[in-house]
């Protein structure tokens, strides 16, 4: 690429913020002038980006029409405040958060899955960036789709606390501390995280499932096919950086382990480890954290169900499940579209 393109960063001192900062060196992406840029109270703190050292500006004073990229992360609230604003100054957003995924008008985009629909960024400005758990699971999902039709999913994920924020990392390791030296935790405190599992992510929606498993609903028909059915338990797990899901799939077609796994080792972006006799699975800790890819193992033939396919799918999702997604739609937008 040629071109240089002037790119803000919303949420730049968050881990997200500063995971994007950190690929938009590493990916050589053509950046311009860039402005890290954060609550005021955030203001002139440093971030670092390819080696040096950048002053985070003030979100509330910023003009966008210096900037034809803006990657946001930095909460719902605060995009459904400021997104509009940047886009009204011609100005193409990439919004992290779950605020406009839901709209007819914003394309939802995973760019292995439907790069094509960035297309469609012209209608507001805006394209929106899925939940960390959905991106995961459609690069594993994709290529068995397009090979058989996947009709229904039903999905339990393990998530890590980092999908929570920087203050969620810094609590499981206050309360594995605290536990680990046989003190009792605060009780006015967050909930017990540490050496804990907690079946409930997001509110509590009317029919019984959480937004973050809605998300996974609504998320997957908007990206892949409106038809598939899904059904999905998010539960939090102690663990720093990475998630894991435990996706079974049940397709128009029967597809064997060994056909699958071939067509998933080809995929983009997605690396296979599926040797479990040696002991050799995907694991969040050992494979996916620091790494860009998808890792899938366990990939085996349902028992249960004559047309079903079993796998477990890892990522980073602090990389491939937001920061590097964004990153990825951005070097489409400026090689295709600006």
């Amino acid at each position: 690429m040629d071109k240089k393109i002037d790119i803000a960063v919303v949420g730049a001192t968050g881990v997200v913020g500063e995971a994007m900062l950190d690929l938009l060196g590493a990916r050589k992406f053509p950046c311009g002038n860039v402005y890290p840029l954060a609550s005021e109270r955030s203001a002139g703190l440093k971030v670092k980006m390819g080696g040096r050292q950048i002053p985070v500006g003030s979100l509330e004073e910023f003009d966008f029409s210096r900037v034809q990229i803006a990657l946001f992360s930095a909460g719902a609230s605060v995009s459904a405040a400021h997104v509009p604003r940047a886009a009204s100054a011609n100005c193409v957003v990439i919004d992290n958060t779950s605020h406009f995924r839901r709209d007819d008008d914003v394309p939802l985009v995973v760019p292995e899955v439907n790069a094509h629909a960035i297309a469609g960024f012209d209608q507001r400005g805006i394209i929106a960036n899925p939940n960390c758990s959905t991106i995961q699971m459609l690069l594993a999902v994709k290529p068995i789709h397009d090979a058989v039709v996947v009709q229904r999913i039903n999905v339990a994920t393990y998530q890590a606390v980092s999908g929570a924020g920087r203050e969620a990392v810094e609590n499981l390791a206050s309360q594995t501390a605290t536990l680990m030296n046989g003190r009792p935790l605060d009780a006015s405190g967050m909930p017990q995280i540490a050496f804990n599992v907690v079946p409930l992510i997001d509110t509590l929606q009317d029919n019984g499932y959480t937004r973050e498993e809605m998300k996974m609903v609504w998320e997957t028909q908007k990206i892949l096919d409106p038809s598939i059915m899904v059904n999905a338990t998010t539960v939090r797990v102690p663990v720093f950086y990475g998630h894991s899901e435990a996706v079974h799939l049940e397709t128009r077609e029967k597809i064997s382990a060994v056909h699958a796994r071939k067509i998933l080792a080809e995929a983009p972006g997605v690396t296979v480890i599926d040797r479990p006799e040696r002991a050799e699975i995907p694991t969040p800790a050992v494979n996916a954290v620091g790494r860009d890819d998808v890792f899938v193992g366990r990939i085996r033939e349902d028992i249960s169900h004559p047309k079903g396919l079993d796998m477990w799918v890892v990522s980073d999702n602090i990389r491939k499940g937001a920061a590097l997604n964004s990153v990825q739609i951005a070097e489409i937008l400026v090689e295709s579209y600006l």
